[in-house]
């Protein structure tokens, strides 16, 4: 990647950031299974806190899903469980019904709603491949869902919730990556 592809455009003219890639670098060496099962508490939590999420996927409330963040060198295995998740972190392309990928902020866009997953797709930032109608039941139960994920990972923090939404906040400014839903502007 040239200095000049560090960012795509998004559909809406946006850059879409890319994660830097000393930092992807050193996921090629770091141990999985701490991130694997930080990830599967974080999930766990973000169950508890939405229980509808996973009950809105339906028939897929079983199916396993890869999350493809295609500037890191790891795929992200998701089996929500019937709302009981388990992630786990692997390198390589990951085993599921069904793969979404894209740019990391892509993703965590989506999540937010800060990128229209239907724009990516036809502008081909984001990538679905294998079972198409469990990848749309997982986007509309995170649309329905309205995920914040920064103020899940403060709830997480306990006392320090404060600190750390400052410190989210301060990353999101200065990377451009969606880490929490932007606020609705009221018109009236």
């Amino acid at each position: 990647m040239s200095p000049n592809d560090a960012f795509a455009e998004a559909p809406s003219g946006a850059p879409i950031p890319r994660f830097p890639v000393p930092f992807a670098l050193g996921l090629r060496v770091a141990p999985l299974l701490p991130l694997s099962l930080s990830l599967t508490v974080y999930a766990r939590r973000v169950a508890q806190s939405h229980p509808g999420l996973f009950r809105r996927l339906g028939d897929y409330d079983t199916t396993p899903f890869v999350l493809d963040p295609t500037d890191l060198p790891i795929a992200i295995e998701l089996q929500p469980n019937k709302g009981r998740p388990s992630v786990r972190v692997v390198r390589g392309a990951g085993q599921g019904a069904a793969r979404i990928a894209g740019p990391l902020a892509a993703l965590l866009g989506l999540v937010h709603g800060a990128y229209d997953g239907d724009a990516l797709f036809f502008s081909r930032d984001l990538v679905i491949e294998g079972d198409t109608s469990a990848a749309l039941a997982l986007r509309n139960a995170v649309d329905d869902a309205e995920l914040d994920l920064s103020e899940e990972v403060a709830r997480l923090t306990g006392p320090f919730a404060a600190p750390m939404k400052h410190l989210l906040a301060i990353a999101e400014r200065r990377t451009g990556v969606s880490l929490s839903r932007p606020e609705e502007v009221d018109l009236w």
